[in-house]
């Protein structure tokens, strides 16, 4: 009678003990730190990482645009603490946030919305990108960018809306001073073999929308894709390649 009173006993100290500490996920502790690199004079690409099926440990890039004293975040990090981050390191750079630029409604460029809202930093993004993260129960930006061709900075931050590809609603930054174009998801890396998610894409549309942007940036310099390597204007035409490629599947 004691043994079972004493197993009884050990039984429930396990169960409670089980209910009181939360299990770890593995795979947020394998989840590198967010990364910052200069790419270029007062130009730094920021690249944090996820666990995405079916893919695995995905990495995304964005930028952050310094002006003078002041600085512009180009996509957030994929997640809360990662955009944090990356405000503490530009504030100890003895930098104002300015705003940032959301360039499609994706987790990898949107993520960090709510915190850049909380924080009154203005947030950019097209009335479509709005729309989208309204449908999918996602906060939305506080400013809205009122043209297909949108200066944010005058001389230092352009905003382009090529027309549909990686998603309906996504955008390209031109930095003119380094001839820098981010073009996020809307272009591939050239390392890649196809157009990865395609789930929100307009493959038919995607060429033309490539040739716009070659059109309006002929002299760009260094191209840098929301993941994967950077590279120059090789990477537009790798990305027209594979969506030609693909639509005639």
């Amino acid at each position: 009678m004691k043994y079972i009173i004493f197993l009884f006993s050990v039984i429930t100290f396990i169960s409670l003990a089980n209910e009181k500490i939360p299990q770890t996920n593995v795979t947020q502790l394998d989840v590198p730190q967010l990364k910052i690199v200069e790419i270029s004079n007062d130009v730094y690409q920021h690249i944090s990482y996820k666990h995405v099926k079916p893919w695995g440990m995905v990495a995304a890039s964005g930028l952050v645009v310094i002006d003078g004293n002041d600085a512009y975040i180009i996509d957030t990090p994929w997640s809360l603490a990662d955009t944090q981050q990356l405000i503490k390191w530009i504030k100890s750079k003895g930098l104002k946030l300015k705003a940032s630029v959301v360039t499609h409604f994706h987790e990898d460029a949107s993520a960090g919305i709510p915190i850049l809202n909380r924080s009154k930093i203005k947030t950019y993004a097209l009335s479509l990108t709005n729309e989208l993260l309204a449908l999918n129960n996602k906060e939305q930006s506080s400013d809205e960018i009122i043209s297909d061709n949108y200066v944010l900075v005058p001389n230092t931050i352009e905003i382009f809306y090529p027309g549909a590809g990686h998603s309906h609603d996504n955008i390209v930054v031109w930095l003119p001073k380094s001839k820098v174009l981010f073009g996020g998801c809307f272009v591939k890396s050239i390392e890649s073999k196809n157009l990865g998610n395609t789930a929100d894409a307009s493959i038919s549309s995607w060429p033309k929308s490539i040739e716009k942007v070659i059109s309006q940036y002929p002299d760009i310099n260094i191209v840098v894709p929301g993941h994967g390597k950077i590279g120059d204007i090789n990477l537009l035409k790798h990305t027209a390649l594979l969506a030609r490629d693909k639509s005639m599947l």
